[in-house]
């Protein structure tokens, strides 16, 4: 018997694998929310000024991504969390989480150069 949503999370083989109808495999859950971290203007202004430093007229735009982080576990444990990436690449060839994952040499070192820029700023 599979229950909650093991298609959802691809778990569907394990059932296949054990093939044992006397066993019941039930998914309960991917841990416990959290609330936002609240982003200050300390935040936002280091990241806006790190990046007008590198890329001159780039607009800084808050926004949500979907996916899986340790975000949540890190937040609940009372530590703000954020997720910037600082990195550009070609919208035309994202392969991100793919077999073929790649990014571009320069935007690797630009991204590395940008995190080292923020966090000095946010630690200092």
């Amino acid at each position: 018997m599979v229950t909650g949503g093991l298609d959802l999370w691809g778990l569907r083989p394990l059932v296949k694998v054990v093939d044992n109808p006397a066993i019941d495999v039930v998914f309960t859950g991917g841990g416990r929310p959290s609330d936002p971290s609240l982003l200050t203007k300390e935040i936002i202004g280091a990241a806006e000024n790190t990046t007008q430093e590198m890329s001159p007229g780039v607009v800084v735009l808050p926004t949500m991504t979907t996916g899986a982080t340790d975000g949540a576990k890190v937040r609940n444990a009372g530590i703000p969390t954020y997720g910037v990436s600082g990195l550009f690449v070609d919208r035309n060839d994202v392969r991100a989480h793919g077999s073929d994952e790649r990014l571009l040499v320069k935007s690797f070192y630009e991204g590395y150069e940008f995190m080292y820029r923020l966090i000095r700023k946010l630690s200092s």
